[in-house]
This record gives structure tokens, C-alpha cells and sequence, in this order.
């Protein structure tokens, strides 16, 4: 398929969470089809770069994704220079790890923030746009939405709080003719995986996972899974492809990753006391030294 050929051609797309990772490789990749691309971040200087480093019309906002008149003031931004958007990818997330006891409850309560609220405000900012041009939301998600795992509590309640949303986005703007994603991605080459991989219980814990489930997948080739998906107004997708049988077993998780941890947890504890990460990444410290943006109104 051409530039012009894809259905993404002249399109507007946003992006949240694009100044690094897979929201950065996601923009990329729309941009290479042909859309006009609007990347959301929290650090202007890094989504500057992106921005200039990206073919076509693109432009870029510093905004936090949980303050709702910053993001209005985005949307109407957006929707004045590169026109109404088709397309959303509601990417931006943070991370934490760690025992939940020990975690500091206001970091703790910021990756459930940023990633849900943010989903939540994305979607409530642009849906007016949507619903006029019949597009299409995206919604990250991860492996976490399908089977929660130990020393990621927050992480994993706000994952498998954003898949929820969405299924219910999806019914009720159905029949306004928009469509809703869930992308379901497994461990990505970012810079919060690789910050993750520096304290040792989480990349113990990524190692006791089966084989395919610790793999880690370049950042491109996510994006352009992901990509494809909106082009083809997928109602889901999933990194790898073999995460869609995790579906049909995910009844039987939640017992059998206790199990594990009942006998794994006290090993590791032993050989390096578990203490909490605080936010992990660049992109996450950078959102935690930023602050929270205004109150939501």
C-alpha cells in the first residue's frame, strides 16, 4: 500500500504519550502514511525533536493527559491548525514497582491517574471529533489487562481498568460510527521496560515468566502492528499475536500466579530486599518532576 493509498492519508491523528517509546514510534509510523500527526507529551524540548524529526504536517503540545482544561485547550489547538482528528491513540502511561506496602501512595495514585483518567480524558476531549469524522480511538493496553502479577499494583489496575473503559466506549459509540481499539502489547523495547529491567525483583520476576511471555519486541514493529490495526479498524490487537489465547485462559491466572509468587517471593526478598522504584523511565520521572497540571474542571 502507497502513502496516498492508506486510508490514513491526510488524516489528523493524535498521539498522547509521543515524546519516546511507542507513542513516539506510533507517530512515526501515522506519519509515514500520510496523516498530519498532533503529538501529545509531557516534555516539550523531546516532543520538539520528535516533531521535527517526523515527515509531513505534524505539531506538538505539552500538556498533561489528566488536566481536562489543558486538554481542551489542546483539542481546539489541534482542531485550528491541522483540522478535525480521525484518529486517537490513547498511548501515555506511566510505571511504578515494587511492594504495594512500601509504595508512596501519591506516585502510586499518579500511574492509576495518568494512565486511566488520561485514557479517559483523551478519549472525552476528542470525541467530538470522532463522531464527525467517524474515526477511530485506540486504546493501549498490555499483557497486565489480561493477568495482573505482583510488585505492579498500580500498573496493573489501571491496565485492566483502560481495557474495561474501552469496552464500554466501544458499545456505547457504536452506533455514532466510531470505532474503538484495545491494543494488548507484551514487553516493548522502551525506556521504561529497560528502567525496569534495572531493579532486580522485576527483572527476576520478568524471568520467571514463560519464554515467549519475556520476550522483548522492537519498539517499530509494535507500532506498525498497532498502525495497521487503526487502518483496518481492528476492535482489537495483540503484540505479540499469541496473546490472544491468553484470553481464554485468563480465568485460571490470577491462581497460578499466586502460586508461583507464594513460592518465588520469598527467594528473591532473600537475596535483595524489594523496596519501591518510584516512577520508572525517563518519561515518568520526567511527568513526576512536572507535577500534576491545573485541577480538572
Amino acid at each position: 500500500m502507497t502513502v496516498a493509498e492508506s486510508p490514513l492519508h491526510d488524516r489528523t491523528a493524535v498521539v498522547t504519550g509521543a515524546a519516546r517509546g511507542l507513542g513516539e514510534a506510533v507517530a512515526r509510523d501515522l506519519a509515514g502514511r500520510g496523516a498530519k500527526v498532533a503529538l501529545l507529551g509531557r516534555e516539550e524540548r523531546t516532543l520538539a525533536r520528535v516533531r521535527d524529526s517526523l515527515p509531513g504536517v505534524s505539531a506538538c503540545w505539552e500538556v498533561d493527559v489528566t488536566d481536562d482544561r489543558g486538554m481542551a485547550r489542546a483539542g481546539a489547538e489541534i482542531r485550528a491548525q491541522l483540522g478535525r482528528p480521525s484518529v486517537v491513540v490513547a498511548n501515555a502511561g506511566v510505571a511504578e514497582g515494587g511492594p504495594f506496602d512500601r509504595s508512596d501512595p501519591a506516585v502510586w495514585r499518579r500511574v492509576v491517574e495518568v494512565n486511566l483518567i488520561g485514557a479517559a480524558a483523551t478519549a472525552r476531549t476528542f470525541l467530538v471529533d470522532l463522531f464527525d469524522t467517524g474515526g477511530f480511538f485506540l486504546q493501549v493496553a498490555s499483557l497486565a489487562s489480561l493477568g495482573a502479577a505482583p510488585m505492579m499494583s498500580a500498573y496493573c489496575a489501571s491496565k485492566a481498568g483502560v481495557e474495561s473503559f474501552a469496552h464500554a466506549l466501544r458499545a456505547e459509540v457504536a452506533h455514532r460510527h466510531v470505532g474503538v481499539g484495545i491494543a494488548y502489547i507484551n514487553w516493548t523495547d522502551t525506556d521504561m521496560v529497560r528502567d525496569a529491567d534495572e531493579y532486580a525483583v522485576l527483572r527476576e520476576l520478568r524471568g520467571h515468566m514463560p519464554a515467549p511471555a519475556r520476550k522483548v519486541y522492537p519498539v517499530t514493529y509494535v507500532a506498525d502492528r498497532l498502525v495497521t490495526a487503526i487502518e483496518r479498524r481492528r476492535p482489537s490487537v495483540y503484540v505479540p499475536r499469541w496473546l490472544r489465547s491468553v484470553q481464554i485462559a485468563r480465568a485460571a491466572m490470577p491462581p497460578v500466579v499466586t502460586m508461583l509468587s507464594r513460592r518465588e517471593l520469598p527467594r528473591l526478598a532473600a537475596a535483595e530486599p524489594f523496596r519501591a522504584t518510584g516512577m520508572l523511565g525517563p518519561g515518568g520521572r520526567a511527568d513526576r518532576a512536572a507535577g500534576t497540571g491545573s485541577p480538572p474542571g
